[in-house]
């Protein structure tokens, strides 16, 4: 996977993450690729700073590609969400997603399925076996307890939680 800054015709800055440099540029010449803030599909990459690690570190899988909160996960209203803190606390829907923020969240489901293996319940082991590189290192996802994933993190294992919202097509 591959992650973009992007702009669109209208000058808006978003992120995007791609199967590969070809990928980008198959998607934005069949103009799939749109602004979440006005919905424009005229999108260029951005100029941006290279992605320098700290350690050597795998990555299990992409963090969601978002400057800030556009709206609420399509959760139950107990569902815990990450704070600025580090913690987790409980947030209660405010509504229904916006249609096109649920399209876009439908697409990137759509390229985790299609990119990723599915793993199950077994996620947090195979993350901490590829870590270790027990097995070979590829896109995984699943699920995980909270105390699986707080384990994750304070190993240094990178993961990312996704809003998970129904397929497009069903």
């Amino acid at each position: 996977m591959i992650h973009y800054q992007l702009r669109c015709a209208a000058s808006h800055e978003f992120d995007g993450w791609f199967q590969d440099s070809a990928g980008f540029d198959k998607l934005a010449a069949a103009g799939l690729v749109e602004c979440p803030h006005c919905g424009g599909t005229q999108v260029t990459r951005a100029l941006m700073a290279p992605a320098v690690r700290k350690s050597r570190r795998k990555v299990v899988a992409p963090p969601p590609a978002e400057e800030k909160p556009a709206a609420p996960e399509p959760a139950p209203s107990n569902a815990l969400v990450p704070t600025d803190s580090g913690g987790m606390s409980q947030r209660v829907a405010a509504g229904p997603i916006p249609a096109q923020l649920l399209a876009m969240l439908q697409r990137m489901r759509a390229e985790v399925e299609k990119s990723c293996d599915y793993v199950g319940d077994g996620f947090a082991e195979e993350a901490r076996k590829i870590h270790n590189g027990e097995v070979e290192s590829r896109g995984i996802y699943g699920e995980a307890t909270e105390a699986e994933a707080e384990a994750l993190a304070e190993d240094g294992i990178d993961i990312a939680r996704l809003p998970w919202v129904p397929r497009a097509d069903g």
